[in-house]
């Protein structure tokens, strides 16, 4: 079967500080992520051959990033995949580059999102049947409970173990200069704050942020000239169900078939066959701590019913032996839905790099291999991206 693994390299990655930007608008943000990506490649403006920008209520259509950045008469794509969407760009450029239709490319993903005048995300796909009486907090709380029954949790255990996810991510988070919520919480604190949706607190919870990122994408066997550190895309799985679970009898919420499925694509391509043992480093999609619990077993890191005792071990700390959402994740970093993807991915870069933001961030291990994985969705319903980032052979 064809692969794109080692066809495609990343050579230069930005990402602006991600919070309440009050005094940016998206085109500042837009133009320093950029700018960061096109001095880390060592390119400029007239070098790109064609743009994706992915964004999900903050613009639409090209025009987004070509008017900041005074693109000249390149194609560009607008993409969106839901919280999908920043890997997306990376996903639809590097197809483009491994058939031939472009040798050097721009992927940007943002979003505006505080001074947008809305308490939380704005309505999006709303089916008739399928969209009644959906929250983002309240479909992954159903997965939760379903969790701890199916895997004999009491609420006091399942909810601590919960916790745990949450005081990692913020002290991951606090560490990190890009960090949207840079201050660590106790344990204590994750368990006394208030409901969101049982048994999802607050700090279980990520936040609406503004932010973006930036990745410049070439054909691998021209990255060379642009540095000898560059990146290569290994795999890139995308799995998209008929959202049935909801109306589905058999759907248990304790499984993510769709990540799943998108995992596997993705292990296929890049030749994995041990993620546990051969994977450095894991960027997660942490929406929720739920989430992140749940996508460990989904993508094969952790057994099913297994992923709390890993938890309890410190096995995905920043010095344990896998460590989830080093930056912080969604969680900490914060969730600009259109450029979280793409932050993801440019931590896994700058950590196979050895180039992590503050030298005490970069891992004691030796990263060669990472996995980043976006998506949009809930259980019963979601759009998963995994995409596989290494070095050279």
């Amino acid at each position: 079967m064809w692969t794109i693994k080692d066809k495609v390299a990343i050579v230069g990655m930005g990402c602006c500080k991600f919070g309440e930007n009050w005094d940016k608008g998206a085109d500042d943000m837009i133009i320093d992520a950029t700018y960061e990506a096109y001095e880390d490649a060592g390119v400029e403006r007239k070098d790109i051959q064609a743009g994706w920008v992915g964004t999900t209520v903050s613009g639409a259509g090209g025009i987004t990033i070509a008017a900041p950045l005074k693109l000249d008469r390149i194609p560009i794509t607008h993409v969106q995949n839901f919280c999908a969407t920043g890997m997306e760009t990376i996903r639809s450029a590097s197809f483009a580059i491994a058939c031939g239709a472009y040798d050097t490319v721009l992927c940007v993903g943002y979003e505006k999102l505080k001074d947008s005048g809305l308490a939380g995300l704005p309505a999006g796909y709303i089916h008739p049947v399928l969209g009644v009486n959906v929250t983002a907090p309240g479909r992954w709380a159903m997965g939760a409970t379903r969790y701890f029954q199916a895997y004999g949790l009491g609420p006091k255990e399942g909810k601590e173990t919960l916790a745990k996810i949450s005081v990692k991510s913020h002290y991951n988070g606090a560490r990190h200069p890009k960090a949207h919520l840079r201050r660590e919480v106790t344990l204590e604190q994750v368990l006394n704050a208030p409901i969101i949706a049982w048994p999802l607190g607050l700090f279980d919870c990520c936040g609406n942020t503004d932010g973006a990122a930036a990745a410049i994408l070439t054909r691998a066997d021209m990255a060379k000239n642009f540095r000898d550190d560059y990146i290569l895309v290994k795999g890139i799985g995308l799995a998209i169900g008929p959202a049935l679970g909801k109306e589905d009898g058999a759907y248990d919420y304790i499984h993510l078939p769709e990540t799943e499925v998108a995992a596997q694509q993705a292990y296929e391509q890049a030749g994995i066959k041990d993620p546990r043992k051969e994977l450095d480093i894991l960027e997660l999609h942490d929406c929720f701590s739920i989430s992140e619990l749940m996508t460990l077993e989904a993508i094969g890191i952790c057994p099913k019913g297994k992923a709390k005792e890993d938890i309890d071990a410190g096995t995905f700390t920043l010095n344990g032996e896998l460590p989830v959402n080093a930056d912080g994740g969604l969680k900490s970093f914060g969730h600009p839905i259109g450029a979280s993807g793409l932050r993801e991915c440019y931590e896994v870069y700058k950590q196979i790099q050895g180039k992590a933001e503050l030298p005490e961030r970069q891992l004691k291990k030796e990263v060669r291999l990472g996995l980043s994985h976006n998506q949009g969705g809930h259980p019963g319903s979601l759009l998963p991206i995994v995409t596989i980032l290494g070095r050279r052979d």
